[in-house]
Order: structure tokens, then sequence, then C-alpha cells
């Protein structure tokens, strides 16, 4: 079997290199990364399912010749489907309920070689930049067992940043690919909208919000992933405009000189951490000595009416996800079948009506088309990936005044009341200063990548992010490509792991 030692020095791409060439088996990768599972998930709470038995089944079946052959994965637990597993999204109700079949991704997932050894955490239905679901309890950070990996692929960044396996997947709706990539000190990059498929069961995810990819600790493996993964599926409501050639090819080409636009002014929310700043302005002056064009400028933003807006439209969808899973229970919507601020927030977009959920979704559409000319002056915007480094385990929870005052609402089954009782504004106040500069990429459906470029004095991960026109995550792998090699971060890793 492969040492320990030896896996943890791979990515997935040399692994599936040593399985093609005959020194490694599959069934060896994965006692690894089983033996890995077993040794660290007790502290991390990463994995949530594990599913060995079917893993070395699937693991026997594997094509050598597959670009990820034999490589041990895991995915997040939220959109993604396993036919006769279920798909948790971090609540009770659903954790209990067996899917029909793979979803598209996950077909596209066994198709590139990959061998999924479980599920991971994430928050309820994906809600939270902090992965601390009541259903599955909380995943800790391994840089900081105090402090959260985010979210919410919080459990998938978690697993990667511990070196149980080389990458895993995750989604992203609002940051939830970038926040858990910046707090755990990896590489992740949220697609353009339509580049990777919603199929069988889904148009769009949250108006087309969200979108599906993985973290990695290098930047090939998220590349390779991406051609394994990218494309339109049958039914799909849009695609992505298709790449010129794969993007693991990117990774490996100059990207000229570009003109990088920075800015530390937060997009939503209100503040940003000193050490943010710090990361921001050290990587302004690395990407100068590489030659770019760097210049501060920050694009337009209606911060409070996008925040608003976007608040108005995840209601909406929060109460879809709450009927359709009561639905699948066989139940009646509840209170005791969610999270407190869950059903809240449900119960504010079932309060919603149609003409403004409409109005917020045509804000958020013209968030877009303010963008637009920003990016013809500018190739790229580089922005700290989120407003402070990552947070202490419960801060970003609701207090307790703020939890009676949503159980008192949802008994009385009266969303309305949230507003007048001044309960919303808070909570998102408090999460948009976390998350000031990721949602807006998801509204506008550019493709953004959190890189891990600087660590603050207590030793935490403070992911810079970097955002590119509508369709070109060419210039972004390019890019992170030159980055990884003149600031290598693959071998910087978390004590104990």
């Amino acid at each position: 079997m492969i040492s320990t030692e030896e896996y943890v020095r791979h990515d997935g791409l040399s692994l599936a290199a040593l399985v093609r060439s005959g020194q490694v088996s599959c069934a060896e990768l994965l006692q690894t990364a089983i033996a890995r599972i077993e040794a660290h998930n007790p502290v991390l709470n990463a994995v949530i399912r594990k599913r060995y038995e079917q893993a070395q089944a699937e693991a026997a079946q594997v094509s050598k010749e597959a670009p990820l052959a034999g490589v041990p994965f895991l995915v997040k637990d939220l959109i993604a489907t396993i036919a006769g597993e279920p798909t948790g999204s971090g609540n009770r109700l659903m954790a209990g309920i067996s899917m029909p079949h793979d979803s598209e991704m996950v077909r596209r997932y066994r198709a590139a070689g990959l061998v999924i050894v479980g599920r991971t955490n994430t928050p309820e239905f994906g809600l939270t930049p902090y992965t601390e679901p009541t259903a599955f309890g909380v995943t800790r950070n391994p840089w900081s067992a105090a402090h959260s990996p985010g979210g919410s692929s919080g459990g998938s960044a978690a697993a990667v940043a511990a070196r149980l396996v080389p990458m895993a997947s995750g989604g992203d709706g609002g940051g939830s690919i970038r926040i858990p990539a910046s707090c755990c000190g990896l590489f992740g990059l949220k697609p353009s909208r339509g580049r990777t498929p919603t199929g069988p069961d889904f148009g769009e995810l949250w108006r087309g919000f969200a979108i599906e990819n993985v973290v990695s600790r290098s930047v090939r493996d998220s590349a390779a992933m991406l051609d394994a993964t990218a494309g339109a599926d049958a039914g799909a409501p849009y695609a992505a405009p298709a790449q010129a050639r794969p993007f693991l090819e990117e990774v490996r080409t100059d990207p000229g000189r570009l003109r990088i636009a920075f800015t530390g002014q937060p997009l939503f929310g209100r503040n940003v951490h000193a050490d943010c700043i710090a990361g921001l302005q050290a990587t302004a002056r690395e990407l100068e000595s590489l030659g770019h064009i760097v210049e501060e400028a920050a694009p337009p933003v209606d911060a409070q009416a996008y925040a608003i807006a976007f608040v108005t439209v995840l209601a909406g969808e929060v109460r879809v996800e709450i009927e359709e899973a009561s639905r699948a229970a066989k139940m009646r919507p509840h209170a005791s079948h969610f999270e407190a601020a869950t059903y809240s927030l449900g119960l504010l977009g079932r309060a919603i009506s149609a003409a403004e959920y409409v109005s917020a979704a045509r804000t958020l559409q013209r968030a877009a088309r303010d963008m637009a000319p920003f990016f013809e002056r500018y190739d790229v915007l580089l922005t700290p990936t989120l407003g402070a480094p990552p947070a202490l385990i419960g801060s970003l929870q609701p207090s307790a005044a703020e939890l009676r005052v949503m159980r008192i609402v949802n008994a009385l089954d009266a969303g309305w009341l949230l507003n007048a009782l001044g309960v919303i504004k808070p909570l998102a106040d408090k999460t948009f200063d976390y998350v000031p500069f990721t949602p807006l990429f998801n509204v506008t459906g550019q493709p953004a990548m959190s890189v891990p470029l600087h660590w603050n004095d207590a030793g935490l991960p403070v992911g810079m992010q970097f955002v590119a026109r509508f369709g070109d995550e060419a210039t972004l792998f390019r890019l992170a490509g030159q980055l990884e090699q003149a600031k290598p971060w693959f071998d910087r890793v978390p004590v104990g792991f």
C-alpha cells in the first residue's frame, strides 16, 4: 500500500499517473484515503457519510485511462445525488431519503475515474458561510479547531486541507467554494454560469447564482476537474461559452501582461479586517513584480440595493427548498423539521409577493450590466476573498435573542413579522460583513477564484479573490498557475495533518 507520507505529497493528477504506470493500484489509494479519514475525521467532522464498501467495488471498475483514475474523492452532501443514497443537504428530513439516480455531475466524476469515498458536511441547504448544521454537527478547520472552515463547502475544504483526499466537490451560490478555500488555504474556483451541468433534477440553481466545482490543493487539479465536468447536459437552460482549449493547458500558459484592478472596498457589507487588507496589498505588489499593470479601482456597486435583493431572492428559494423537502418526506412543512433561521427565512420567502421577487431579480440582473464597462477596462479584479480571517466556531450564528424571536415567529407562522421586528437586517449585515466580496459574482455569473496567497500572524489562511469576464476561466487559470509558481503553497499544511 502507498504510504501516508507519499500519498500526501501528491495531487490528484500525480496519483492518477501512479495508477496508470502500475506503481500503485486504485484499491491501495482508496485504503490510504480511508485510513486518513478514520484517523482525522473524529476531530474535523468533515465526512458525515462514509461509503467504503461501495467505493471498494467501484474502484475495481475504474479505467486506468481515465484522467483521474483511482483518485479518492469526496462529494459535498448537497445538490449532487448518488443513486440509492441520500443527499442530506444538512437537513434532518433529507438525511433519510434515498435518491433515485446519479446526478450528471456525479456521472462525470465517475467517468473521470474518481472513486467517491464519502459525503462531506454542509450547512442546512448550503445557506451559511460556516458549517455548523444541527443535523450533522460542527465541522472544524484543520488550521485551528476553534475556527470554522467556512461554508457552505466547509466539509469538503476541511477534508482537503487535512489531506484526506487531494480534492473534493463543492457548490457556490454566494461564495461557497471560495469562502472555505480562503479559510482552509486551498484553491477554489467558481466557474462561469452554465459551465457545469445541473441535471437531471435542476434547470438552474438559485436563479443561476449557484454552480458546482471543486476545492483542491493544486491549481491543475481544479483545471483537470473542470475539463472533466464542463459542458451543458440535455435540457440545460443555457451554457457558458465553450473554452478554446483544455483548462489544464491554460495552467501552463503565460498569462501575458494583464490589466488588474484591486480594491478593499466592500462590495456588500461594511467593514474589511486589516489582515485581509494586508494580504490584498501584498498581492498587488506581487502582481506588479510579475509584470502586470495594477491599479486601485472598484466597480460601481449599489451595495445596499443588491444586498436586499439578494436576500429577497434567497428567501423565495429557501421556501421552495422547505416545501420540496417536506413533500419528499411526505410531511407538511413544520418548524421542528428545520433550523430556526432556515425556517424563518423561508417564512419571509412565503410572505414576499411575486412582484417583489421579480423586482429583486431585475435589480440583480442590472448588476451584471453595471459590471460590464468595468471589465472592458480591466482583465481581472482582485479583492480579498473574505472580509475577515476564518471566523471562530459559533461566532456567526444568530444570537440567543435573535433565535428567541425567530422561534416565536416560526410558531406563529408569520414571516411578515421578521422585517417588522427588525430580525433579518442584523443577520444579513453580519453575514455580508464576513462575505462582502463573493456574492456579487454569483449574481453576475462571472468566474471567480480564491487563491491561498496570505497567512496572518495567527497562522490562519487569508485567501485572495480574482474575478474575470464572463466565460474567461482561461485567464484565471493562467494567472493562478503563474501565482502558484511565484508563491507556492502546496506544501504549506496545518500542523498534525
